[in-house]
């Protein structure tokens, strides 16, 4: 029986946001788990650095804008692959499905490189099929088969067992609200959150329940949280805490919503942190692909209007579509769905 190769390391290419970052951090899992001594780093977007919050599997970061517009791009290009090269790797791993992913790999001069099949794929050692029916973690996960036999798990946020809350909220007695998408999401026309309308009603009749609700959101989340908070029947309620900007980090979000009674969100990053602490999320999916980003479990809940052309983002269309049907979602279903 030949003897299982040994790699000590690896560079993994991951370029897109913090959402993406965790759903394959179970491929960093299954490779620290083979290859015990290993060293990982992960190359990704400078926006998505924060991942090492949630993550202590992963040695070093090298950040690169590989996505840059104009001359700008070539020239992190070749910083990037300058930085990889007097780094040694000896194996390299990549997601994306271009066949630009090849010719990259092939460029860094790493002697062994994995990716999925495409039309450049010669310019790998290894490849696999890329299936994107499936949850984005096992999608990732099929980049390790060639080396290993892992099993794909849920992404695990390491989280603070710990964790002190404040004073105002009380372990499996509160529900967190993230109401927001990324202004890029926003810039680009990708719009995957519900108006402000259905916010106010949903967060109102919560505290008419008695429910204590924290609301959450980072700067890109202002604008909305703060016509949140404009309504004195919310803000002035005795049940309401307003957590607007005070995590510190993702980390501190994801000890926070491990505690919570659930978590409402939409499709962004706070969903992906909520399901890496297995908090009982329910998450509002407009035209994006839920079982493609959400695991399918009784602990993650689909809140959607189910009309006939969704999902349709990133496999019809790369924009939302001018009525944006899909996102006209009655909260009174999701008050439905919170367990007693």
């Amino acid at each position: 029986m030949a003897q299982k190769k040994e790699y000590k390391n690896i560079l993994l290419l991951n370029w897109g946001g913090i959402g993406d970052e965790i759903l394959f951090m179970p491929v960093i899992k299954s490779l620290k788990e083979e290859f015990k001594n290993c060293k990982i780093t992960l190359a990704l977007e400078p926006r998505s650095s924060a991942i090492v919050q949630l993550c202590p599997d992963i040695d070093d970061l090298i950040k690169a804008d590989i996505k840059a517009s104009g001359i700008k791009k070539y020239i992190n290009i070749l910083k990037f692959l300058s930085c990889v090269r007097g780094k040694k790797f000896d194996l390299a791993i990549s997601s994306g499905k271009s066949p630009l992913v090849a010719v990259l790999l092939f460029l860094t001069g790493i002697k062994e490189r994995i990716g999925f099949k495409s039309k450049t794929s010669f310019l790998l050692t290894k490849s696999t099929k890329l299936n994107e029916n499936q949850y984005a973690s096992n999608m990732y996960h099929d980049l390790v088969s060639p080396i290993c036999n892992a099993d794909c798990h849920l992404p695990e946020i390491a989280a603070d067992e710990n964790y002190t809350l404040a004073q105002n909220l009380t372990a499996g007695e509160f529900i967190a609200i993230h109401p927001g998408v990324s202004k890029m999401s926003i810039k680009k026309n990708i719009l995957k959150c519900p108006n402000l309308t259905f916010w106010k009603n949903l967060i109102a009749a919560l505290l008419e329940k008695g429910e204590k609700v924290a609301l959450f959101g980072t700067r890109d989340d202002e604008e909305l949280i703060s016509k949140i908070v404009e309504d004195e029947k919310i803000s002035s309620n005795k049940n309401f805490v307003n957590y607007f900007n005070k995590t510190k980090n993702l980390l501190e979000m994801a000890n926070i919503f491990k505690k919570a009674k659930c978590v409402i969100c939409v499709d962004s990053a706070p969903m992906h942190v909520a399901v890496g602490v297995n908090a009982r999320t329910l998450a509002i999916f407009g035209p994006t692909n839920e079982k493609k980003l959400l695991p399918q479990s009784e602990k993650f809940c689909v809140i959607k209007n189910n009309i006939p052309c969704r999902p349709c983002l990133w496999h019809k269309r790369a924009q939302n579509c001018e009525d944006s049907g899909c996102l006209n979602i009655d909260y009174k279903e999701i008050i439905s769905k919170i367990q007693p």
